[in-house]
């Protein structure tokens, strides 16, 4: 019998701030301090974090030519986090590895304040080329660790996504959830119909009847057509499941309406294809495709915020970054700033 289908850590996407100017910093350290205050972390663990953010996004401008930052709250059971991520499109990082291990980079796009930054977060992972610009993630908990990760290699958990809105809106109505059911991952991507307010709604009916851990998530088709009803009541939306089944090397795939997918490893993009229609309006097409899922894959679905021509030279980068580094990635590369836009990323391996 297989264990009980369990929603994986609840993030929200707090925040995307511009760092285009050298004042945007100041801001930046009082929004995440604001937001550590309201996860509830201590007051010192606060300052740290204000340090943190100031140094990163002060690099940002100075070295990366400006950039954005996202602040995230992380909830797992009692415990809250801060996640922090950072993208620019600028010179980048010669050698990831000597920063990795030496806490700074060839090209000066971090400097020195990658070793404070290290020594302040819980973990902290970079994914940069140069000439295109690096990604950040930094995460902070309540209690610091005593040896903070700079990870090497992909660490963290196997699905993260992220998430923004369009230019000059408040609220992003695409958003994402991860189930985990033993071995088993699934992944949900929605972009509800239009923008704003009734859009997140959308989305958020999606998300709740996904994360509903009192229904099956197993077979995916079963979970879509929850969520199919849920949105009834709203102007419904594009909805897609996909379940990574690491142990049998298997993914099936449930797609409706606008929503791309892809299983991508370092040789090859394979596309996943939808259903038209649209969530919560009819009754969808219940048909799902199973596909061969190898061991080093990624699965990523994303919204059509994010254009689908991403990724084909880049494809051996992709892979060995985490899951959230990866997502950012596509997000700075491929998303349309005039749309919604969510990428969520999955890993095959366990």
């Amino acid at each position: 019998m297989s264990s009980p289908a369990t929603a994986a850590a609840t993030v929200e996407d707090v925040a995307w701030l511009s760092l285009d100017e050298v004042s945007d910093a100041v801001a930046a350290r009082r929004a995440a301090e604001q937001l550590a205050q309201q996860v509830g972390l201590p007051v010192a663990r606060v300052a740290e974090v204000g340090l943190a953010v100031t140094e990163l996004a002060t690099n940002v401008h100075t070295h990366g030519g400006g950039g954005a930052i996202l602040l995230r709250s992380i909830r797992t059971g009692a415990s809250a986090a801060v996640e922090v991520v950072t993208v620019d499109s600028g010179p980048g990082i010669v050698d990831v590895g000597i920063a990795r291990r030496h806490r700074h980079s060839t090209a000066g796009t971090l400097g020195v304040g990658l070793g404070m930054v290290a020594r302040l977060a819980d973990q902290l992972d970079i994914a940069s080329r140069p000439g295109r610009g690096t990604v950040l993630a930094a995460r902070f908990e309540a209690d610091r660790q005593a040896r903070p990760t700079l990870a090497a290699e992909a660490v963290g958990p196997p699905a993260a996504g992220i998430s923004r809105a369009a230019s000059g809106e408040d609220v992003c109505g695409d958003t994402y959830a991860v189930r985990r059911d033993g071995p088993r991952i699934s992944l949900m991507v929605c972009d509800g119909s239009g923008r704003g307010p009734l859009a997140a709604a959308a989305a958020r009916e999606a998300v709740r009847a996904f994360t509903d851990c009192t229904q099956p998530v197993s077979p995916p088709e079963v979970a879509l057509l929850r969520i199919h009803r849920a949105l009834a009541g709203t102007y419904g939306g594009a909805v897609a499941i996909a379940e990574l089944d690491p142990d049998a090397h298997r993914l099936r795939f449930i797609g409706v309406g606008n929503i791309g997918g892809a299983v991508v490893n370092a040789r090859e993009k394979r596309r996943l294809v939808s259903h038209s229609g649209i969530v919560g309006y009819r009754e969808p097409p219940l048909q799902p495709f199973d596909h061969l899922l190898p061991a080093d894959s990624l699965v990523i679905l994303h919204s059509d915020g994010v254009r689908g021509r991403w990724g084909c030279d880049e494809l051996d980068q992709l892979v060995t970054s985490t899951p959230l580094l990866t997502a950012a990635t596509l997000l700075r590369d491929a998303g349309i700033r005039t749309d919604d836009a969510c990428v969520l990323v999955g890993r095959a391996s366990r």
